[in-house]
């Protein structure tokens, strides 16, 4: 993380916001962490976390409102991991709520970045869905970089304990990986 600098973290989070299986839950806490080490400037990371978070979902937004929900969701939905039933959940939800649906959906793993498609697909006003975008993907990086940065005044507990963290951060990430797989399987199984 330190070798991609704040630049990175926004590569990172880009990617993110458009392939759902990247978790922003382990970028972010990380480069706060970093930030409060002084390796990386904590304002820096928000700014450009912030704006990646904004074009990934503007591009989702661009693909739900120029194809529609349904083709979109189609065509995604094979991509290895991703699942129909995320998609659906996130139009759902933003058929219930609308607006609330985009700023809060930034704070739901799952739903945060497919909730652009809907949007999108359901034409709502970019000036609006980019404030609400813009405010509940700041809140959320905000959250992460912050527990982060909180997270670095113990450093000398975390470089006594970070082989640990490592263990614990790789098999949670490998189960992860590993449910999103057996979840995909079971669903072809049982259409």
């Amino acid at each position: 993380m330190s070798a991609l600098g704040e630049p990175g973290v926004g590569v990172l989070v880009f990617l993110e916001t458009v392939f759902p299986p990247i978790p922003s839950e382990v970028v972010l806490p990380l480069a706060g962490f970093l930030a409060q080490q002084g390796r990386m400037q904590v304002l820096l990371v928000l700014a450009l976390a912030t704006l990646a978070s904004y074009l990934g979902a503007v591009l989702l937004y661009g693909l739900g409102a120029r194809l529609g929900e349904e083709r979109v969701v189609n065509v995604l939905s094979k991509l290895p991991l991703v699942d129909r039933e995320d998609f659906e959940r996130s139009a759902r939800w933003f058929e219930r709520h609308g607006r609330a649906a985009v700023f809060f959906g930034r704070l739901i793993p799952g739903v945060r970045s497919l909730i652009s498609l809907p949007a999108g697909a359901e034409h709502m006003p970019l000036g609006t869905f980019t404030v609400f975008t813009v405010a509940g993907s700041l809140l959320w990086n905000l959250l992460l970089v912050g527990f982060g940065f909180l997270l670095g005044t113990q450093y000398h507990l975390v470089d006594r304990y970070s082989q640990y963290l490592d263990v614990v951060l790789y098999v949670a990430l490998a189960a992860f990986v590993g449910w999103l797989i057996i979840r995909r399987v079971r669903r072809r199984r049982h259409p």
